[in-house]
């Protein structure tokens, strides 16, 4: 077990100065950690000073990168050997944060899970078990919360895998898959979300899309064997029964079912190549 005072709290922020003052005191009431660091990235209000004030280490960004970059920053800047990521909105509740530190050692990533009915609109929450199943098919791995930001790790194992982290939403879903990918053992503590304190930054409208395209980079990134074998195996089993079907009933081949089956085999070939593209990401890690 990690013990806090090993441990870097690490508080990406933007605009919330209602609320990031309540987490920090929150936290220090509840152990003495090694550090607590918010990094305000880019706020318009008072978030930097009402941290310090709480008494928090701030590092700030010049202007609003993501929450990923957020979380990138703090990472290069803590000196603790562990790293505590937790949301500055105040969903996470302090005890909790001591509980996902306290299984570091028996894993080596801990990710708070929220339970269905914390998560905050049916929208997100549908979402969200579409994001999970997705996951969990490319993983083998049940996955019950994928985009929680609430997780510990070893510091070293988190920068590991910096370069692969984007500078938006999707850093928890990334490192998730990073660390099971790697063959690190990941464990989902059951946590219980509060409502957030102000307003959320994500709008269906406009991070939708966002998040479509994040689907697409986790297959491509993680497992694209487990899409591009199933699409290959389709279009070969529908090329082939229309190629029978043609030659039962009109004597000859079409050239739809020859098609099909050219472009079966070329789905494949990508998907290996893309396979091993794949593979050297984590091979030639250190």
């Amino acid at each position: 077990m990690a013990a806090p005072e090993s441990v870097s709290v690490v508080i990406p922020a933007f605009n919330e100065a209602d609320g990031i003052a309540a987490v920090v005191e929150g936290l220090r009431a509840a152990a003495a950690w090694c550090e607590i660091l918010v990094v305000d990235d880019g706020s318009t209000d008072g978030t930097a000073a009402n941290a310090e004030r709480a008494g928090a280490r701030v590092i700030r960004h010049p202007y609003n990168k993501g929450n990923g970059a957020a979380v990138k920053s703090g990472l290069r800047g803590s000196v603790g050997e562990h790293v505590l990521i937790i949301d500055a909105d105040g969903q996470h509740q302090p005890q909790d944060a001591i509980r996902l530190v306290s299984r570091l050692g028996e894993y080596d990533l801990v990710v708070g899970a929220r339970s269905s009915e914390t998560q905050a609109t049916a929208v997100r929450r549908a979402g969200n078990i579409a994001l999970n199943r997705l996951a969990g098919y490319l993983t083998e791995h049940d996955i019950p919360d994928l985009t929680s930001g609430f997780r510990a790790a070893r510091r070293d194992q988190f920068l590991e895998f910096i370069h692969l982290l984007p500078n938006g939403f999707s850093t928890p879903t990334t490192t998730t898959m990073c660390f099971l990918k790697a063959g690190y053992s990941v464990i989902f503590e059951p946590v219980h979300a509060r409502p957030r304190v102000g307003v959320s930054k994500i709008r269906l409208s406009r991070d939708g899309p966002k998040f479509l395209l994040i689907i697409l980079r986790i297959i491509t990134i993680f497992s694209p064997w487990r899409l591009f074998l199933p699409l290959s195996m389709t279009l070969f089993l529908v090329g082939g029964a229309y190629g029978v079907w043609t030659v039962w009933t009109q004597r000859h081949v079409t050239n739809s079912s020859v098609l099909l089956i050219t472009l079966s085999v070329v789905v494949l070939l990508v998907g290996l190549i893309s396979e091993q593209i794949s593979a050297l990401r984590f091979d030639g890690r250190k």
